[in-house]
């Protein structure tokens, strides 16, 4: 009788150890695909947020130009450049944002000042922005790091502030 009993708790043991396989194996599975799931998710909401803040930078600086004809598209060094003039104390200054070295740059220098494309502040990571101003219509169509191209379609106002 007590092989009997013996062979039964050897037999319970191993069915509590396949058990106790099964649900670590489950446990991790759970896990891993917990963490797959995380980790797409992050991808994507950092490349979205890519794409809106370097859209809504563009957006928000033509809009804090000081009229609609202050905003024009100029090649800077081979590459479109948005140029955003203001006068200071009887000066003109000119804001250019261009990509240049896989960001969207900005530089802010006197005009007819001579500097160069890799001057400018580092914005946020950009392959490349098109640029088209037709009739009072300023079209961006950037794109990101990621590769996703966005479009950004802005009327400027005559005289008083871009919009």
């Amino acid at each position: 009788m007590t092989r009997r009993r013996k062979q039964k708790h050897e037999i319970t043991g191993l069915i509590a150890l396949v058990l106790f396989g099964v649900f670590a194996v489950c446990i991790l599975s759970v896990l891993l695909t917990g963490a797959d799931v995380y980790h797409r998710l992050t991808v994507r909401d950092r490349d979205a947020y890519a794409r809106r803040t370097c859209v809504q930078y563009i957006a928000t600086k033509v809009r804090q130009a000081q009229s609609g004809s202050a905003v024009s598209v100029t090649n800077f060094d081979g590459a479109d450049a948005l140029a955003l003039a203001e006068d200071i104390d009887g000066e003109t200054y000119v804001t250019r944002i261009y990509c240049c070295g896989g960001w969207l740059r900005e530089l802010f220098t006197a005009e007819g000042g001579e500097f160069h494309p890799e001057d400018g502040e580092k914005v946020i990571e950009a392959r490349d922005m098109q640029l088209e101003l037709e009739d009072g219509l300023l079209t961006a169509v950037i794109t990101d790091g990621a590769g996703t191209e966005t479009e950004l379609s802005l009327f400027l106002r005559g005289e008083g502030a871009a919009a």
